[in-house]
């Protein structure tokens, strides 16, 4: 019986106390999974020395196979090569790169090590499917040890511009590597074509046609597949979360006062300083939102022990610290940072709540949060999205407030105009948002994926 083998570096088993702190690649794998079923392989989270086999686990229909990693693998593979380089280049922060051959190395056999386990429990008619940065060269891995299942890969971050990805000791490699693949996913135009000129301008390949790429002897398909949300339970899931005593005190708290939210992993490519300037100079310059503007910002720490984190954790307390020392009165709290996440029908209730969705990424694959919180809102009195154009779902949801991170002064009035933004212009943008996530939701998003990559492994075989 074919099976659905899905890969990703961690794997997020359902549990509806932690889903609120999960990124975007944990909450979509899962809506996609809990439908239809499968096996989830990955890390388990876990730093272990010793050597342990996989534990297997089952929650409704998914199967959950885990492994350790060991603490040097850790370092190497997963807090050097994979977030020390990869996520910063490919979220064009190369300065922030720290590029080492040990690190490399390290990226290389933990690769190994997951196709190893992974060869133990495919079998035929199984199609795999390979998940996001840390696990690019599992593909080849794979076909080397004699793998003939489709194997498909989605790349869930942005993907660079070649000038960029030529800044990384060994990049043809990473291109190599990624057309040992049937079918290679992207979520935007921008990163499929970044891929496509990586191929043919980097390493002299071809652009053929139906998307097809050539280079030499290996083939593959590259397509565009905007990641989504399980539209349809949102809004309910956040009635649901109306019920909590988190929101219930929050909501208490507000008074009549209107609540502006962002909701992120403490993270420097989401602009949360950039974010925090544009809010100091709106309560700076319009006299009329002292005391009636709340901006919570929730940010659970990530990657605390990579450097380029814990400086961000400095500055982000640095500007928040300003903006509460500047404006705060003794009986109104202008800005609420919270350092922790929530379960998850918890922060879709507050998205409800919210008269303003504050998504600035300076770059971003897609970024979920846009949706899930257009997914929320009142239809009746829905607040308004304000959505950095540099992530990716600003390609699709082009009826919010769209600005540029980088210019603090256009948030600032992005910010103003949200806030004043009379109904029916709130319901207005809110339709057109809404038809795109109800046309184009989590299911439809791994429909699409999976029957294109039978398609193309079919055809290639006939």
């Amino acid at each position: 019986m074919s099976r659905l083998i899905v890969v990703s570096n961690r794997v997020a088993k359902s549990d509806a106390t932690s889903k609120g702190s999960e990124g975007g690649l944990a909450v979509g794998v899962m809506a996609a999974m809990e439908k239809d079923g499968g096996i989830w392989f990955g890390w388990s989270g876990k730093i272990d020395n010793r050597n342990e086999e996989p534990k297997t686990e089952t929650r409704g229909n998914i199967e959950y196979v885990t492994i350790n990693l060991r603490q040097s693998e850790y370092n190497q593979y997963y807090k050097g090569y994979a977030n020390s380089v990869l996520w910063p280049l490919f979220h064009q922060r190369p300065e922030l790169m720290r590029y080492r051959d040990i690190d490399l190395s390290g990226y290389l056999q933990a690769n190994q090590k997951f196709a190893d386990e992974l060869l133990k429990i495919i079998q035929p008619g199984d199609t795999i499917w390979v998940h996001d940065y840390h696990l690019i060269p599992l593909g080849k891995m794979l076909r080397e040890a004699g793998i003939k299942n489709p194997i498909g890969f989605f790349l869930h971050t942005p993907f660079p511009s070649l000038d960029l990805l030529r800044t990384v000791p060994g990049y043809t490699k990473t291109l190599k590597d990624l057309m040992r693949y049937d079918l290679v996913g992207f979520q935007t135009e921008g990163d499929h074509m970044g891929f496509c000129m990586g191929i043919a301008q980097g390493l002299g390949g071809e652009i053929l046609k139906n998307d097809k790429l050539r280079l030499g002897s290996l083939h593959c398909t590259s397509r565009v597949y905007p990641i989504s949300v399980e539209t349809s339970v949102l809004n309910g899931a956040a009635h649901a979360g109306m019920h909590t005593d988190e929101y219930r005190r929050l909501h208490s708290s507000l008074g009549d006062r209107s609540l502006i939210i962002g909701v992120d992993r403490l993270d420097y490519s989401k602009g949360l300083v950039q974010r925090c300037q544009a809010y100091d100079k709106l309560l700076g310059q319009n006299q009329e939102f002292i005391r009636n503007v709340v901006y919570l910002q929730i940010s659970p720490t990530s990657r605390g022990d990579v450097q380029a984190y814990g400086d961000l954790a400095k500055r982000i307390d640095s500007e928040v610290g300003h903006i509460i020392g500047t404006y705060a009165d003794f009986d109104w709290m202008p800005m609420r940072y919270l350092n922790r996440g929530f379960r998850r029908r918890t922060i879709l209730a507050m998205y409800n709540l919210a008269r303003v969705g504050l998504v600035t990424p300076l770059k971003d694959g897609m970024n979920l949060v846009a949706k899930e919180y257009v997914a929320a809102q009142n239809p009746e009195d829905p607040g308004v999205l304000v959505l950095s154009e540099l992530a990716g779902a600003a390609d699709e949801l082009d009826s919010a407030v769209i600005i540029n991170p980088y210019d603090v002064c256009a948030t600032t009035g992005a910010l103003a105009q949200a806030l004043k933004m009379p109904l029916n212009e709130r319901i207005d943008r809110w339709r057109k948002m809404m038809d795109v996530l109800e046309n184009h939701d989590i299911h439809a998003w791994q429909s699409k994926f999976l029957g294109d990559l039978q398609q193309v492994t079919s055809s290639a075989v006939s």
